[in-house]
């Protein structure tokens, strides 16, 4: 998947926001419409912004940058895991823990002693410790696997945060926003997209949406670095040849010889399999 079409969209039921009770009225300018006191997303603003966000990761992942994928609510946890696995990104998945970001020395220490205690469970430390102490250890490691699996490789701060509903995960926004890392998140219509460097808004909460943004961003991530694949090879090819012309310069200097790249929106709401937030 690479840039989602108007028909996917609708099929995701990207375009149900909240219930009209609940909204932030600076999501104004992505409401399409009310219905049975629903907000309708416009799905044309969705497009547009969702090509934004995925140039943006795109030439992010072109130039060496690492996404940070989160989503916490349970219908997230899984394709915020395998979206992130799939372009070999980080993830965070089952909680944000405050300072994450903003002390992340901190949180070093803690991946550390879950790779030692990882370690120490297969290099025959485990055999020659008390059973009580074994299962406090192991306990420990299910402890910080959960928090940490995600991130276990991850050495330095990430270059940028792709959040599935920045309301459910304020702190982690926050704490990107306090180290100037910039932040892809989908905004649904009870978010503040003011706060988000590339807003896209859309349903939150339904799994096939989520599970659908999570692709693109994956998509954008892998698109960035096979072009990156691809200007190192033709830089190293052309350093090769020019190297090659200068020593057969040298050669022919010797010998002394010479050389010379919608659907109308009034249809988008037809879908009949509504999922509301």
């Amino acid at each position: 998947m690479s840039l989602p079409a108007m028909k996917d969209l609708l099929e995701a039921g990207v375009h149900f926001g909240h219930p009209t009770r609940k909204w932030d009225p600076r999501m104004k300018p992505f409401i399409f419409q009310e219905r049975n006191d629903i907000y309708i997303i416009d799905l044309m603003k969705t497009l547009n912004y969702v090509r934004k966000a995925f140039d943006a990761v795109k030439e992010l992942a072109r130039n060496g940058g690492n996404v940070l994928f989160v989503g916490t609510k349970k219908q997230a946890v899984q394709s915020i895991k395998e979206a992130a696995e799939r372009c070999d990104m980080y993830y965070i998945n089952n909680r944000w823990l405050g300072g994450m970001l903003t002390n992340f020395a901190t949180i070093k220490k803690s991946i550390a002693r879950l790779k030692r205690i990882e370690k120490e469970e297969v290099d025959g430390t485990f055999d020659k410790l008390p059973k009580k102490e074994v299962i406090l250890l192991l306990k420990e490691k299910d402890r910080l696997e959960k928090n940490f699996a995600g991130i276990k490789d991850m050495e330095n701060l990430p270059d940028m945060l792709f959040v599935i509903d920045p309301m459910q995960e304020a702190i982690a926004v926050s704490e990107a926003r306090k180290l100037g890392i910039p932040v892809v998140a989908v905004v649904d219509t009870n978010c503040n997209p003011k706060i988000i460097d590339y807003p896209i808004p859309g349903n939150d909460d339904a799994i096939r949406a989520i599970s659908l943004f999570a692709g693109v961003v994956a998509s954008a991530v892998i698109e960035g670095q096979n072009e990156a694949g691809k200007e190192t090879l033709a830089k190293s090819e052309y350093s090769s040849e020019e190297s090659s012309s200068g020593e057969s310069a040298t050669e022919e200097a010797f010998d002394n010889s010479a050389t010379e790249a919608a659907e109308a929106i009034a249809e988008q709401y037809g879908v009949s399999d509504q999922e509301e937030n």
